[in-house]
Formats: C-alpha cells, sequence, structure tokens
C-alpha cells in the first residue's frame, strides 16, 4: 500500500491494466454524502448522519441502513430534494481526473448507494459511460421512504463491476476501483488496482494507495504509473 505522500511508482505499475476505472460517488466524485443533505433538507440529518457515520464504517449492514435512512425522509417535497442535491459540488479536481483518464482511452463507471436525484447531473457534468444508482420513490410531489434500484444490496456494487466488465470483454481483476467507504471493499477485492481516496479506516487495509489529499487531480499521477 503506498500513501499519496509517498508515491513515486505504484507496486503494480509493470501491469497492463484494461481501460475501466471505477467510481464510488459520495465523498469520491461529489463533496457531500447525498443521503445527508437530503436528510438536512428534512430536519432529520443527526439521525441519519449516525447511521451513515456507523455504515461507513463497517459497523452496521449497508442493506438495512440505507432502508433506515430512506425511512427517515418520508415526507420530503420533491422539490426541496431536488434543490438538496443540486447544491453539492463536485469533488475538487473531479472534472480534471475524468477527463484525464477518457483521454487515455479507460470507460469510466460510478456506481453509488446514492440516488438517482444526484447520479444524473454528475454522469451528465463527468460525462461517465456507466451509472448505477438507487431511485427514491415519489408519491404527490412527497417522498415515500421508499428506495429502489440496483445498488440496494450488500454486494450490488460487486455485481455491477462484474457486469460492466463483461461488457467491455475485461476481467474486474484487470481494472481500475476508487472509493472511500466500507461499501466499497467488495469492489475492492475484486479489483487488480485499488486508490482509496481519503477513506474510512476500514478500506485502508484493502487499498493498493491511499490518497490523502481532497483533490481527485492527485490520482492522475497514480493513473499515469499504471500505463
Amino acid at each position: 500500500m503506498i500513501r499519496f505522500d509517498e508515491v513515486t511508482l505504484a507496486s503494480n505499475s509493470n501491469r497492463n491494466f484494461s481501460k475501466l476505472i471505477v467510481f464510488d460517488m459520495d465523498s469520491t466524485l461529489i463533496d457531500a454524502e447525498c443521503i445527508d443533505e437530503l436528510a438536512l433538507a428534512a430536519g432529520v440529518a443527526d439521525k441519519v448522519a449516525q447511521i451513515t457515520d456507523r455504515t461507513m464504517r463497517g459497523e452496521l449492514d449497508y442493506h438495512l441502513a440505507l432502508l433506515e435512512r430512506v425511512k427517515l425522509l418520508k415526507g420530503l417535497e420533491i422539490t426541496k430534494a431536488k434543490d438538496a442535491v443540486e447544491k453539492i459540488e463536485l469533488m475538487p479536481g473531479a472534472k480534471e481526473l475524468l477527463e484525464h483518464v477518457q483521454s487515455l482511452g479507460y470507460k469510466t463507471a460510478m456506481l453509488s448507494g446514492g440516488f438517482t436525484l444526484s447520479s444524473d447531473r454528475v454522469a451528465k457534468l463527468l460525462n461517465i459511460d456507466y451509472v448505477y444508482a438507487n431511485t427514491l420513490e415519489v408519491k404527490n410531489g412527497y417522498l415515500t421512504g421508499v428506495v429502489s434500484g440496483p445498488m440496494t444490496q450488500n454486494l450490488s456494487k460487486e455485481v455491477a463491476f462484474e457486469e460492466i466488465a463483461r461488457k467491455n470483454g475485461f476481467l474486474p481483476e484487470d481494472c481500475i476501483v476508487v472509493g472511500d467507504g466500507a461499501n466499497d471493499v467488495c469492489i475492492f477485492k475484486r479489483a487488480g488496482y485499488s486508490i482509496a481516496f481519503n477513506p474510512k479506516p476500514i478500506l485502508h487495509q484493502h487499498a493498493d494507495v491511499i490518497i490523502s489529499k481532497k483533490d481527485l487531480r492527485a490520482l492522475i499521477s497514480v493513473i499515469d504509473s499504471l500505463q
């Protein structure tokens, strides 16, 4: 494992990696947790933040924690929900990093336990090829507290990662992943090269590189070392 301030050449730099890089969204490509911003708008920020924090540290089952947090959003007006997520800024350096890897010929994917309310906008801003995220149910203009979609289960990211790799004729173990929390462990274990971006401690042991600088441009030198 290499930390950013110690990076020269990554240990696996003599390998030929497939041209697929997979990103988490919350606190990776965007500078916030989508669920926390929605909770703030709904007036349940403290309750949701406690669950989020325990989940990202690996103390709570991801699937059940997601359901419990979304239940707390019941009654939030969809207009307020949209306003909340549209205020979330991209992570510093996100555009530069994505433009760089795309110029190298990489396919890009974003796998998020967050929501299409945010992921649709982020994917368009960053020109991401594959996007998997969950959908919040809305009735009569209000969130119902129900969530559905491809990223609701504990190993959903791993399943999606394998599917995207297969579509492109790649093996997951030849691809690169970037994330920050406990629900990224499954793809870190499958990938050929794993980059932890300002990660929770649980992810440290699974990472090839830890980036402690809150700027995605810090990944550019790491990616270049793998070419």
